[in-house]
């Protein structure tokens, strides 16, 4: 039968792998596995606080020896992580023109030396995602490529990431959450990425769907109302019931200002809909 520490080893597959996983699992588990990337973490914070002047991080927290605190994890305010690919043996630089080679043109080019849209032209049969699909959020580059590479893994990966982010880091479904600047920051990002992939992303649509009915209508008004002018279109039944409902009964409630706020996102949420439907009939009318 399926025990808890299956369930949990198969979560953790499938958050790397989800196309290995096909079966569900359940939303809420008990952590068997301690988060590995503590120390790493706290290198890359200690080599970039180096890099910029003053270090106030501590000896003891570079090796990982401190007391932990009570939060989990500590958001980074501008969501800024590193891009970085998973085999970079064969890169030589050129120390004169820098520039970067690759020793074959069968290996893959290093995300982390992607700079402008011509390496992207050039390379973009040898380009892996990064192992941190969060790094795809902040790169038009990325947002390029996958707007390109219509790979179903890698939406998987951004899906299941993005929606335990989501989850873990809601400023008024987690108590004492003191970090809502930066969650506003997360959801600005996601909202940018949205708005250049002109799609939304079922992660998103999830989380609002679930989270709205407890939303005060207050806590981050603009990147929520941005996020919902994104939401896929679907049956009638499914938007009234966990979107308009939801926001009937702050919208009725709340002040005028809230009243346009939420006009003005069901109006950018139309104009979307009707975009993509456009694309839609151009596609099928040329095929």
């Amino acid at each position: 039968g399926m025990q808890s520490h299956l369930q949990a080893l198969l979560s953790l597959y499938k958050l790397f792998c989800p196309e290995q996983v096909t079966i569900t699992l359940p939303g809420k588990m008990k952590t068997y596995f301690k988060n590995s990337e503590g120390p790493w973490k706290a290198a890359i914070t200690a080599v970039r606080q180096r890099n910029q002047g003053t270090s106030p991080l501590s000896q003891a927290v570079f090796l990982g020896t401190s007391q932990p605190q009570s939060r989990k994890r500590k958001w980074n305010a501008q969501l800024v992580i590193a891009a970085s690919s998973t085999n970079t043996n064969n890169v030589e630089e050129d120390g004169e023109k820098n520039h970067v080679y690759l020793c074959s043109t069968n290996e893959s080019f290093p995300v982390e030396q992607l700079r402008t849209f011509p390496q992207l032209l050039q390379n973009i049969h040898r380009l892996e995602f990064p192992s941190q699909m969060g790094s795809v959020l902040a790169n038009p580059l990325l947002l390029h490529y996958m707007n390109c590479v219509k790979d179903e893994s890698i939406y998987l990966r951004l899906y299941y990431w993005m929606g335990q982010m989501l989850q873990e880091e809601c400023t008024w479904c987690v108590v004492d959450n003191p970090y809502e600047e930066e969650f506003k920051s997360f959801l600005e990002t996601v909202y940018k990425a949205e708005c250049f992939l002109q799609e939304g992303f079922s992660a998103c649509e999830e989380f609002l769907y679930k989270t709205l009915p407890l939303w005060d209508g207050f806590c981050c008004r603009p990147e929520i109302l941005s996020l919902v002018s994104w939401i896929p279109l679907s049956s009638f039944s499914d938007i009234k019931s966990y979107l308009y409902d939801p926001l009937a009964q702050l919208f009725f409630t709340s002040s005028i200002y809230f009243k346009c706020s939420v006009l003005e996102s069901l109006k950018e949420l139309l104009q979307n809909w009707l975009n993509c439907n456009v694309i839609q009939v151009d596609l099928e009318f040329s095929s």
